[in-house]
């Protein structure tokens, strides 16, 4: 078999495991000349953090030379092939002198080529997020086109990124039981569904109050990304702005009306901070920029079935009174509506239940207790 030259992410020791299924694939340092490693750009123009290998007279693609077999090979191409990449010939030089190989290259007008690529930059920002994704993404392969993979990608990285930042958030317990490492016992694991969200189900035990463990169940979750709610408010008028859209998960319990009065609120995807999301979600639904933005709380919606976890924030704007507007991301058919209300009217819509979201009502909560100290800080 045509050994495979590799310039970019599968250089990285432990993504080449999960990928390729194998702890050991022969390889050796190798250059391909006339050649160099940049950045990915999208139709958009959105810079990726996967790199291309393209020519470029004098400049030289370091990388390494593999000799997987058939069934590591057959990963490797699956797994390349889910970001539009397929097998072309070069001609590389590797101690013992040139030999020929093959290299990963996307279809002509998939990407354009960006900035230089830096393997340590990757590693550091992005290594253990693409390696874990990595292993959702190999466990979709069997059964999922490479099409249907590419579209999910996104949300299975922000999943995997949600995962890292719980494993990395204290666990307090002063009130609550301090797990030991077999406090759960899982026996079986699988995911019946993945796309925007997950379905995941286990079969496991527990242990009990008592000492013991339960007797073997099974339980299922929607395994969602992370995400950040905003409720904009301007101190100095007393205004709140809420948004107005679309939900099926509404219309889908039945409810006479399924256009819902909400904060703003969004998916923090790989690589960002949830700081960063809120204001980001705050310009793509409302157009508007935030002066300050100021955590209420952080929760899990609904511990028992759904990992979502969300950052609720407070954001201090200048609104402006019945101030209405038309918003949201055309490429995901996004159509958001905009209301300015007094914080009274906000606390009336409450009580008659009009606003019915919990991120609104944690953060009304929230509000009304720092009110008066916002009013005092912002005049």
């Amino acid at each position: 078999m045509t050994p495979l030259f590799v310039f970019g992410t599968l250089r990285h020791s432990p993504l080449l495991r999960v990928v390729a299924g194998t702890r050991t694939i022969a390889a050796e340092p190798a250059v391909l000349s006339d050649h160099a490693v940049r950045h990915a750009i999208n139709a958009a123009g959105e810079t990726q953090e996967y790199p291309l290998c393209l020519p470029e007279p004098g400049s030289q693609a370091e990388g390494l030379l593999l000799r997987p077999d058939p069934v590591a090979r057959a990963r490797l191409d699956a797994y390349e092939r889910i970001f539009g990449y397929e097998v072309a010939t070069v001609t590389v030089s590797i101690a013992g002198g040139m030999i020929e190989a093959q290299i990963y290259r996307p279809d002509p007008g998939e990407w354009r080529a960006g900035g230089f690529w830096s393997l340590e930059t990757w590693v550091r920002d992005w290594g253990a997020v693409s390696t874990a994704t990595a292993t959702e993404v190999m466990a979709l392969i069997p059964q999922t086109e490479p099409r249907r993979i590419r579209l999910r990608y996104r949300m299975l990285e922000a999943r995997v990124t949600s995962r890292i930042r719980a494993n990395a958030r204290a666990a307090h317990a002063s009130l609550r039981r301090a797990p030991a490492a077999d406090d759960v016992q899982i026996a079986r694991q699988r995911a019946s569904y993945t796309g925007f969200f997950g379905v995941e189900e286990a079969d496991l035990r527990f242990r009990r109050f008592d000492g013991g463990l339960s007797r073997p169940v099974t339980r299922a979750a929607f395994v969602m990304a992370d995400a950040v709610t905003v409720l904009p408010y301007d101190p100095v008028k007393d205004l709140v702005l809420l948004i107005e859209q679309y939900r099926y998960g509404v219309h889908a319990r039945g409810d006479p009306n399924p256009w819902s009065l909400e904060t703003i609120a969004g998916r923090i995807d790989a690589g960002e901070a949830p700081e960063d999301t809120a204001r980001r979600e705050t310009q793509e639904e409302a157009d508007l920029d935030l002066r300050a933005l100021l955590p209420v709380a952080s929760f899990y919606p609904s511990p028992a079935a759904v990992s979502e976890y969300v950052y609720a924030f407070v954001g201090i704007a200048s609104l402006a009174p019945n101030w209405k507007s038309i918003g949201g991301l055309d490429s995901e058919a996004e159509d958001i509506r905009t209301h300015v209300v007094p914080f009274s009217r906000l606390l009336e819509l409450i009580e008659t239940g009009e606003v019915a979201t919990a991120p609104v009502l944690i953060s009304a909560l929230w509000l009304s207790g720092q009110r008066d100290r916002l009013r005092a800080e912002y005049r």
